[in-house]
């Protein structure tokens, strides 16, 4: 009655029900970080920690460090021993996590006041030295806003009021207790690599990357990428939205169309202030908009354009998907695949051409790629330049400087965009600007393509690889970055992931991993009526009904 039966990569297996994962594998504690050993389970197709209970006949798939859950798992882990770490030195005070930054994460202290960096440091390695064991509990309401409420985490406290549950998951570690998101590891022992350092009057928390998984490479500051994070922040502020608590407190209270208006009003100011400086550069003729995939890159561009209009100018709309080779034409990469992402990728001789007719005053019948037919059609219409004309050209190469390698630089203004999310979860969890980005493509692709979301997730790697090489080494290029992220999209983009996400099967293994995750984040996030979005919101060219039309 009591025995079960465990599947662990195909090989049957018989145990007693309720044994931990880390039994039934027959795992010790003694193994070394440098030997990549398992730190979590695909459980049934959910990614759970080593101490998860096993309530029944089951599936099991071991996850190891090295891999991209493991790594996952590795870096969470760090961030709960910190803030632990901060909760045994400084117990009066509040240590808030924030966005990424290059190979870490951000964090700061809500009071603003100074920090001993080298004591946080030696507490923490003593903490990981010991090997100090991480539990999974269970808290009532009651006592989980009471926890959040004596401890002054008014993040938690405002997500956990907002909520109805009996009882919630968080994670121990001595008298310290973190709300669940996702899986950690059961002790501290494995988290030999990793760094912290002061920054900008913060702390900057390491963690090792695939390219160098055994140590932390040489620090590479970005201070124009932490500047518009910090613009973001202030923005908050200034309307009292940092954390999803308060945002499902808007909705509930009928105060989110107001918010909605507030940010989006912020968004449209930044765009202003952009083609303010652009018209006061009165030699700038091209105008370069590049960032990540989900950025909103288009939209962006059209409003930018919009905004050039009412400053006097005439821009021309031009975008380097449309230069893009043919797939018979296209180079592939080292397994032979059709690699879209490089410069290659682009039929560099024609936009080249292209670009120094239309600087130099010479008629264009610029092109429009269908990606369907492969194909490429010119338009009837020839384009030229006038003396007040400028071009604004999207595209993920924008910034790389070998795009147009001969051109005068003055004539040359570079904008970076990203979906840089600031909401937090609460004090402790961040909101992954990651997470944010697939969101947004999740429901486009659905909407426009008819792409479900295992294709999605499946192709999301290799997206990612292809901004680790080809856009996030040319950002600083950029004259001045903007983050198209509204914190209130979460609300409007959970009703129409949801049902995607939960379309997609056990069997789906790592999609269906990442797809249970995302739906257990969405689990806290109110519902917002997408009809409060506004036609020329940058989020139309997720959702649809967009006021440019089909983008």
């Amino acid at each position: 009655m009591n025995e079960i039966l465990v599947r662990i990569h195909g090989v049957e297996k018989r145990c007693s029900l309720h044994d931990s994962v880390e039994s039934v594998l027959g795992l010790g504690r003694d193994c070394r970080y440098d030997d990549n050993p398992v730190v979590g389970v695909l459980l049934n197709g959910i990614l759970s920690p080593l101490g998860t209970r096993i309530e029944g006949d089951s599936e099991i798939e071991e996850v190891r460090l090295f891999s991209t859950l493991g790594k996952r798992i590795y870096r969470k882990t760090l961030t709960l021993v910190l803030m632990y770490t901060s909760f045994l030195t400084y117990p009066e005070r509040t240590l808030v996590i924030g966005h990424s930054l290059g190979d870490g994460f951000y964090f700061h202290y809500r009071d603003g006041q100074g920090f001993d960096p080298e004591l946080l440091k030696k507490k923490m390695s003593s903490i990981i030295s010991a090997g100090t064991p991480i539990e999974e509990v269970v808290l009532r309401h009651e006592d989980a806003i009471g926890w959040a409420r004596r401890h002054k985490l008014d993040e938690t406290e405002r997500l956990l009021s907002s909520e109805n549950e009996s009882g919630y998951r968080f994670l121990n570690m001595g008298t310290y207790y973190q709300l669940y998101t996702e899986p950690v590891l059961p002790d501290t022992h494995l988290l030999s690599v990793w760094e912290l350092r002061s920054y900008q009057g913060g702390l900057l928390l390491r963690y090792p990357q695939t390219r160098s998984i055994d140590r932390i490479r040489e620090f590479t500051d970005n201070p124009l990428l932490f500047s518009v994070f910090q613009e973001s922040r202030r923005n908050a502020r200034t309307i009292g939205l940092e954390n999803l608590g308060e945002l499902n407190h808007r909705q509930s209270e009928n105060r989110i169309e107001e918010t909605i208006l507030l940010l989006e009003a912020q968004q449209r100011r930044k765009i202003t202030r952009i083609s303010e400086e652009i018209a006061g550069r009165r030699n700038v003729k091209v105008v370069f908009i590049a960032g990540p995939s989900s950025s909103g890159k288009t939209t962006f561009s059209l409003k930018l354009s919009d905004e050039l209009k009412v400053m006097g100018m005439k821009p021309i709309k031009i975008s380097l998907d449309d230069y893009y080779k043919p797939r018979s034409e296209a180079p592939r990469d080292e397994n032979g695949d059709f690699d879209f992402e490089i410069l290659e990728a682009l039929n560099l001789d024609l936009f080249r051409s292209q670009l120094a007719d239309l600087l130099a005053g010479k008629p264009v019948n610029l092109p429009t790629f269908s990606f369907k037919e492969q194909k490429r059609t010119f338009s009837r219409e020839a384009f030229r330049m006038e003396e007040n004309s400028v071009l604004v050209i999207e595209g993920i190469h924008g910034l790389n400087p070998d795009l147009v390698p001969g051109i005068d630089q003055k004539l040359i203004y570079r904008v970076y965009i990203s979906a840089l999310t600031q909401l937090n979860l609460d004090s402790c969890s961040r909101i992954s600007t990651s997470d944010n980005r697939i969101l947004r493509r999740l429901v486009r692709d659905y909407r426009t393509r008819g792409i479900d979301a295992v294709e999605t997730f499946n192709r999301w790697p290799s997206v990612e690889r292809g901004e680790k090489n080809h856009i996030f080494p040319y950002q600083n290029n950029a004259d001045v970055m903007i983050n198209s992220a509204l914190d209130y999209e979460l609300g409007v983009l959970a009703p129409k992931a949801v049902p995607l996400l939960k379309s997609v099967g056990k069997n789906e293994k790592e999609a269906y991993a990442i797809a249970r995750r995302l739906l257990f984040f969405l689990s806290f996030v109110y519902p917002i009526d997408s009809s409060l979005v506004p036609s020329d919101s940058l989020l139309r060219e997720f959702i649809g009904g967009s006021i440019y039309g089909a983008i």
